[in-house]
């Protein structure tokens, strides 16, 4: 394991070891009126390679790094055609992917048809899940987020992880 390093942000965290970054945190940005939101400035870095904005799950749009990206694609396709399920998944990661680069001010435009899943018009919660980040409704992350905070099955997650 390599030297694991912190930089201590307003916002988050971001941790490092030989150039791996742990996405942290949560932020809330305004999209403007082309559709485009802020990546939070500790992020760009990971992100200047190219990104790909697709649907989650529970409501939500995942931003994947390429390389976080492809591991997902190569999943996703080594499934086998000819299952219903898979086919399904196929569907739903890729047919609502877009791949986006950030702009020089740091934002990525959110495509259309996915503003629209999502139901954002003016803002969004950004969180990061470690590997790629996910953009969120504020109403509906209020609500997840209270969900999750007030899971007692989370207590006996962590205790199955050995924490």
């Amino acid at each position: 394991m390599g030297m694991l390093m912190y930089n201590m942000g307003v916002f988050g965290i971001k941790w490092c070891e030989l150039g791996y970054t742990m996405f942290l945190g949560e932020f809330t940005h305004t999209i403007d009126d082309a559709g485009r939101v802020i990546i939070p400035a500790r992020f760009r870095e990971e992100l200047a390679a190219g990104l790909v904005v697709t649907r989650g799950l529970d409501r939500c749009l995942a931003v994947f790094p390429m390389a976080e990206w492809q591991k997902l694609a190569d999943k996703v396709s080594a499934l086998p055609i000819t299952d219903h399920s898979a086919r399904t998944l196929r569907r739903l990661v890729f047919a609502n992917a877009s791949d986006v680069a950030l702009d020089k001010q740091g934002r990525i435009l959110i495509p259309p048809r996915l503003r629209e899943y999502l139901g954002i018009t003016n803002e969004v919660v950004i969180i990061g899940l470690n590997t790629y980040l996910e953009l969120w409704h504020p109403d509906a992350w209020r609500e997840e987020r209270g969900r999750v905070e007030g899971d007692e099955s989370n207590t006996e997650a962590w205790a199955a992880l050995g924490i």
